[in-house]
């Protein structure tokens, strides 16, 4: 691997920095133009932040609105430029519903930072 590239010790160093609900060390790992593709928006391609301050802020509501918000059970992969964590995010919604969802982020890399993260979640239905 060449220095200033995408790694899996970058993905998991991500995961954790999401898991200690740290903005500012996430912020670390995004370039000043990155895109945040949230999993859920009235567009396509969800709710779409892009510029640094405002994927903050779009991550900010993440742990606005999932206080206890944790990504486990993860792998992570490199291909080029492109990496993929895959986890189970389990948390409680202010609301107090209890979530438990299998989902994947598709990072791009550029110099080794994060330009965009797309995220995705299943679609959980009630049982019948």
């Amino acid at each position: 691997m060449e220095p200033g590239q995408a790694s899996v010790a970058t993905l998991r160093a991500v995961l954790d920095a999401f898991n200690a609900h740290d903005l500012d060390l996430i912020m670390t790992f995004f370039t000043a133009d990155c895109v945040l593709d949230m999993p859920r928006g009235s567009d396509p391609w969800g709710s779409r932040y892009v510029g640094a301050a405002a994927v903050k802020e779009g991550l900010r509501s993440r742990f606005a609105g999932i206080p206890d918000v944790r990504y486990e059970d993860d792998t992570h992969f490199v291909a080029g430029n492109i990496g993929v964590s895959q986890w189970t995010l389990r948390g409680t919604s202010t609301g107090g519903e209890r979530i438990e969802v299998r989902g994947c982020d598709f990072f791009t890399f550029r110099d080794g930072k994060i330009v965009k993260k797309d995220s995705y979640w299943k679609i959980r239905e009630p049982r019948r």
